[in-house]
């Protein structure tokens, strides 16, 4: 019998007998849980959340934290997956046009006739062994110390540049060596976002496929030196003429910095950026010594290894490289194209130069100092030339002068910035004074009839007493009472010196940074001997604010650039605005007297253009430098003539140079002046000036024995001005109008229609009080009619450092000797006797430092 439960299919409900009985079905009904022990109360059923309330008000727009977290998993997915694809799209590319860089055309103002093609690339690849560890280090030190053992990416460098890129701050540096590559040799130098993308994933690739070596070796071959030369050989050739291997450390330190800033720190052609490049220099030796790539003792033993002079080549011959340089400057100063970019290439610049005046600049050059120099004499060795013209309605520069030739002389003499600009600043100290209403140490307002004390070595006085600065008049002439007009013709240091401190040197140095001079320029320091000018501004930073002072005191930047593209798109060129530097009143009045200047002062032979004209002659140091800053109501020309040794560089005096005993800026600059006005503006109607002057009360000429530190003694006081900006003839109250007793300029209709050659009449200032009538008429008339200047028995002019020389006058007409028949000027024997530059006095305690 088995004894297997018997098999049951269906529904156990429905077996029969023979199965188990039916399930109650109230058994299948739940039994509640029994009470639990110690009287526990059961627990309640689960009950159903409520609804989370709506979000209303201002919490809608805050994300919450689903939201917060949902963004960030997509915003790095997306990161993730952009630089997956980024890293499979995106190759090397091979090397572009930056890499076999292109000519640029320099092209004059009518946009057709060219200047120059500045596109002979010096470029030589050499393999890296060639080149010496130490150079090697000296690049790393100075551009990326870390390079073999970090990556090829800086992360926060490169998402710093491409924020500034998005936001507009511009480009920003911090890049790695191989980023700087792959920009230089694969991209462009433009800064885009798609080019920083482009930049970050090449260098990634380029870093795993290639080596360090292979990396640092094409860096050092593709870079950009200055001096047109790429790469590392060819600068070592550019800079000291030999080969990479032969250069020291030293040598390889500054090529390093060159990487920096290219054309700037050329010492040769840049000397004013000597300080800042031997920064640099000593930067990059610290991080080789940090390093351990070179000793401290062999760092503290090197001496900065100054370069050789350039060679350009034979296609920027003459002035053309000199303006190839100067725009290039312009260009990169200004931030309208980075040396770098501008050295790829490609670029068409359409320059403010005009070719008519452009040649007539170089022959008037040619004619007036060129051709009087002799291999004969010795001097003549050392003669510099530099000129700038610009049109006053504009600001264009339309004639640049830079030297004899930029193969010959690298240094452009128009733009550099350390020869002394003489007495061509006084007329800065004049227009300060009128602009600001400015008074004499009694009250009185300065006019150009205002009258000063003209002795030599007077002692300049403050308000609170002496200030120690005693400046010497040129030849040590004593001038007496002399009115403002007459020491501007004469160029008096004593009453210049006198009226800095009387309008302030603060406020002078302001009025000549508010017409035109650059704010960094060396030597502009606020002090009484500003007046003299041992400020070291430049040609054209003179032409410039020349210019302003001819349009009626409007100042405009200037420019050397109307047009620059490529591929036929056009680079934004900076925005130049005409703003109001000095009142019309200060200005036309300011130029007033420096007509008196051209017409019977230091400066009568600019009266050869045969136009009216405005200028004033000026005198460096020692005569190394001369001076002519003059202008038409059309054009505003400076032309200097300098020293330099060709040897050393070393500023030169100019003794002898061209046949004169003395080298002055009423001679050769000023006839080189008036050669160029006159073929410059040929065929074209003379424009007289039209001013809107104020000459002040006429002053009587007080008694010899009066005391105090000015000269007026009667005259009545005069109020300041108030400095009102009359852009317009014919507006605003005159002081003729006020006082009734002032003359104002315009010219009357008798003096327009006079012959423009014919002198201004002049009041004759009072015989010198301490100097004889021979001391104050010894001056050398040379064949030309300039205001050459003659010796004394003191040895002439005895300028030191401290005692700006103001270029002499012709005499007056009362010292009882013959007037010569060509100026009206008294003759004398002596005229013939050349100056001893050694018969000079010794150094002016109370003069200006010099550099």
């Amino acid at each position: 019998m088995s004894h297997e439960p018997p098999q049951h299919g269906g529904d156990p409900g429905q077996q029969g007998s023979e199965g188990w009985a039916p399930r109650d079905p109230s058994a299948a009904a739940p039994t509640p849980d029994p009470q639990p022990p110690n009287g526990a109360q059961a627990p309640k059923g689960r009950k159903k959340r409520p609804k989370r309330p709506k979000r209303t008000g201002w919490r809608r727009a805050v994300p919450t934290w689903r939201m917060v977290l949902g963004g960030v998993l997509l915003l790095a997915l997306l990161l993730v997956g952009g630089f997956i694809a980024g890293y499979q799209l995106i190759d090397i590319p091979a090397a572009n046009a930056a890499a076999t860089a292109q000519a640029n055309v320099y092209v004059y103002a009518d946009g057709k006739t060219v200047i120059a093609r500045d596109g002979e690339i010096n470029r030589e690849k050499i393999p890296l062994d060639r080149i010496p560890p130490t150079i090697q280090h000296a690049v790393l030190a100075a551009e990326d110390r870390d390079f073999y053992s970090e990556d090829a990416i800086d992360i926060k460098a490169t998402l710093r540049a491409g924020w500034n890129t998005v936001t507009g701050k511009g480009r920003q540096g911090g890049s790695t060596i191989t980023q700087q590559y792959v920009k230089n040799y694969y991209l462009g130098q433009e800064q885009t976002v798609v080019r920083k993308a482009k930049e970050f994933f090449i260098s990634i690739k380029l870093d795993r496929e290639q080596s360090k070596d292979e990396i640092l070796e094409g860096y050092l071959n593709t870079s950009y030196f200055g001096r047109n030369a790429y790469g590392l050989q060819a600068a070592s050739h550019a800079y000291y003429g030999k080969d990479v291997e032969d250069l020291d450390a030293g040598e390889g330190a500054y090529l390093a910095s060159l990487l920096n800033a290219p054309s700037s720190y050329d010492v040769v052609a840049h000397p004013e950026n000597k300080k800042a490049v031997l920064a640099r220099w000593d930067y990059v030796l610290d991080g080789m010594v940090e390093h351990h790539w070179l000793t401290p003792a062999d760092r503290d033993a090197m001496t900065f290894p100054v370069p050789g002079k350039a060679k350009p080549a034979t296609a920027l011959s003459g002035q053309r490289g000199y303006i190839v340089q100067a725009v290039e400057d312009y260009l990169v100063k200004n931030r309208i194209i980075t040396e770098s970019t501008l050295a790829t290439g490609g670029y068409r610049i359409t320059t403010t130069l005009q070719k008519k005046k452009q040649d007539a600049l170089v022959e008037a050059v040619e004619d007036n100092v060129l051709s009087k120099t002799s291999d004969d004499r010795e001097a003549d060795r050392n003669v510099r030339a530099g000129g700038a013209s610009i049109d006053p309605a504009t600001g264009h520069v339309v004639a640049l002068y830079g030297g004899v030739d930029y193969t010959r002389q690298f240094v452009n003499n128009a733009t550099r910035r350390d020869y002394q600009v003489g007495s061509t600043f006084k007329p800065f100290v004049l227009a300060a004074a009128l602009a600001n209403g400015s008074t004499t140490q009694k009250d009185r307002a300065i006019t150009p009839n205002t009258r000063y004390d003209g002795t030599n070595e007077r002692t300049v006085q403050s308000a609170t007493g002496s200030t120690g600065y005693s400046p010497a008049n040129e030849d040590d002439v004593d001038y007496g009472s002399i009115t403002v007009r007459e020491a501007t013709d004469k160029s008096v240091n004593a009453v210049y010196a006198q009226m800095a401190q009387d309008v302030g040197p603060e406020e002078v140095k302001d009025t000549a940074i508010a017409l035109g001079i650059p704010q960094n320029t060396p030597d502009l320091t606020a002090t009484p001997s500003i007046a003299l000018g041992p400020a070291t501004a430049s040609v054209v930073d003179m032409a410039s604010a020349y210019a302003t002072l001819a349009d009626h005191g409007r100042q405009r930047a200037h420019t050397l650039v109307s047009r620059i593209s490529k591929n036929d798109t056009d680079l934004d060129l900076p925005t130049r605005n005409t703003r109001r530097a000095i009142s019309r009143e200060a200005a036309d009045t300011t130029t007033s007297v420096l007509r008196s200047v051209v017409d019977g002062g230091t400066g009568t032979a600019a009266r050869g253009a045969g136009r009216p004209a405005a200028g004033k002659t000026g005198t460096a140091e020692e005569d190394r430098a001369a001076w002519f800053a003059g202008y038409t109501p059309e054009l505003a020309t400076v032309i200097a003539v300098m020293g330099q040794d060709p040897e050393t560089g070393i500023q030169k005096p100019l003794y002898g140079a061209l046949g004169l005993a003395r080298m002055n800026g009423g001679g050769a600059p000023a006839q080189t002046w008036a050669s160029y006005t006159r073929a410059a503006l040929e065929g074209t109607a003379v424009q007289d000036f039209d001013l809107e002057a104020d000459e002040g009360p006429e002053e009587p000429d007080p008694d010899e024995s009066a005391e105090g530190e000015d000269t007026e003694e009667a005259g009545g006081t005069g109020k300041p001005r108030d400095g009102e900006d009359t852009d317009e003839p014919g507006t605003g109250e005159s002081r003729e109008e006020r006082d009734g007793n002032r003359s104002r300029t315009p010219d009357s209709p008798s003096e327009a229609s006079r012959d423009p050659q014919e002198p201004r009449a002049t009041a004759p200032a009072d015989a010198p009080s301490r100097a004889s009538a021979d001391q104050a008429a010894d001056r050398g008339s040379d064949a030309r009619g300039s205001d050459a200047r003659g010796s004394d028995a003191r040895g002439s002019d005895a300028r030191q450092p401290g005692r700006e020389p103001a270029d002499q006058e012709p005499a007056g007409p009362d010292d009882g000797r013959p007037a010569d028949p060509r100026d009206g000027r008294p003759t004398d024997p002596r005229d013939s006797r050349p100056a001893d530059p050694r018969d000079r006095g010794g150094q002016d305690p109370h003069g200006p430092t010099r550099p």
